[in-house]
């Protein structure tokens, strides 16, 4: 059973100043809560309560004040600074200690998701899982190609022509050979160590497998995809369905 989660919530979140100018874009509302709330339920709805929140030096004490113990939220956190803002990938290599050999799950702390994700993770057993939604905008994201199996064979990060509208979204579950994975990475052009390079080396392996999202889910990068994950946090809390792609 996997009991551990890790939630990035680290960066500058400079697409959405100015509202970030003093304050982590994590933190930020999203309808009624604080953003950080959305992917904590995310987790614990799927048996998840044992999590680690890894955030900047910046904001640090701000998340700390905010969440404490997880306690009222009935989960227990531990938190983890990353100094700087080498990307995502250079982020989950502070988790190691946490996670020691145990499989677990990630999620961006942007990420607003409808599904309960109970049955995938827990049945999940080794190499590593995504999550994939057709959207209309592919070129903000990571972009999965399929073959004709539905079997995943290469991502591409943020590409100008994306061969499919197959978006990757911020929720993944790795086995603990992820970390020896992250060791090997090197920079991007983007200056940055790249979650989708990871995620091309279980591809490489064949031990990557994908399954689709049906219902709503948005992530709150944007000052546009924020506005819409606003909605959907309001429609998932007057209990309406959405299946809208971004």
């Amino acid at each position: 059973m996997i009991k551990k989660g890790v939630i990035l919530a680290g960066g500058t979140g400079s697409r959405l100043a100015p509202m970030t100018k003093v304050t982590n874009k994590h933190l930020l509302p999203v309808y009624n809560k604080p953003m950080i709330y959305y992917p904590i339920e995310t987790l614990k709805k799927s048996g998840i309560t044992e999590l680690l929140v890894i955030t900047g030096t910046e904001s640090a004490g701000d998340f700390m004040k905010l969440l404490g113990s997880g306690d009222e939220l009935g989960v227990h956190i531990t938190f983890r600074v990353q100094e700087g803002t080498a990307g995502i990938a250079d982020a989950l290599k502070l988790a190691e200690n946490f996670i020691g050999d145990e499989n677990f799950v990630v999620i961006l702390g942007d990420n607003i998701y409808e599904n309960n994700f109970e049955e995938e993770i827990q049945s999940f057993t080794k190499g590593a899982h995504i999550f994939l939604k057709e959207v209309f905008y592919a070129e903000r994201f990571g972009v999965a190609t399929l073959n004709n199996k539905n079997e995943v064979m290469k991502i591409v990060e943020k590409p100008k022509n994306p061969e499919t509208n197959f978006a990757v979204t911020g929720l993944y579950i790795y086995d603990s050979s992820v970390f020896a994975k992250l060791k090997k990475l090197n920079v991007s052009e983007r200056g940055e160590y790249e979650i989708t390079d990871v995620n091309q080396m279980y591809i490489n392996e064949n031990t990557m497998t994908a399954s689709f999202i049906q219902n709503g889910w948005n992530d709150a990068g944007t000052h546009e995809s924020l506005f819409y994950a606003s909605k959907l946090a309001r429609d998932m809390a007057l209990g309406k369905k959405k299946t809208n792609k971004q």
